[in-house]
């Protein structure tokens, strides 16, 4: 079975984190959405209210499992018998990073390859962090994630 880890911190999940995951999907037999835990880094949601949101997201797509890691990405990924870890492209601005973290990673693991996906031209703009603002001023959001997200955001910010 073919199996890829697309890592991140999904605070929140964005339609373009969907859209890479459906993108994923075709190219493997399951793609394990995996939370980081990260205690240097401080989310608007816990890492509960992230994994629920994406059970009720990306987790009703088939073939595809949440889980949450900490540590080593390709620790997690030799745990999960993954052979490829996902990561999503928006732009050149975002290549620099993901490279020397794709690099790094085959340096500690040669069996994990890294496969890098491009959303949609409509997603290239959209990040969590942008999202956030958004809602946080006031905008709306619904088009950029999906509906229990936006009632999240709401709620967070309302």
């Amino acid at each position: 079975m073919r199996c890829a880890i697309y890592p991140g911190s999904f605070d929140p999940i964005t339609n373009g984190h969907l859209d890479v995951i459906e993108r994923a999907r075709k190219l493997f037999d399951e793609v394990v959405v995996a939370v980081a835990h990260n205690d240097e880094k401080q989310p608007l949601f816990s890492l509960k209210d992230r994994l629920d949101l994406l059970r009720q997201t990306a987790g009703k797509i088939d073939n595809v499992r949440i889980a949450e890691f900490e540590g080593l990405l390709v620790e997690f990924a030799r745990k999960e018998e993954a052979g490829a870890v996902i990561r999503g492209l928006r732009a050149v601005s975002d290549f620099e990073f993901e490279f020397q973290m794709a690099l790094m990673n085959r340096k500690l693991d040669t069996s994990v390859e890294t496969i890098f996906l491009m959303p949609k031209e409509e997603y290239t703009y959209l990040s969590s962090r942008i999202v956030k603002e958004i809602a946080r001023l006031g905008g709306d959001v619904s088009g950029f994630v999906p509906a229990c997200v936006a009632k999240a955001l709401s709620t967070k910010f309302g």
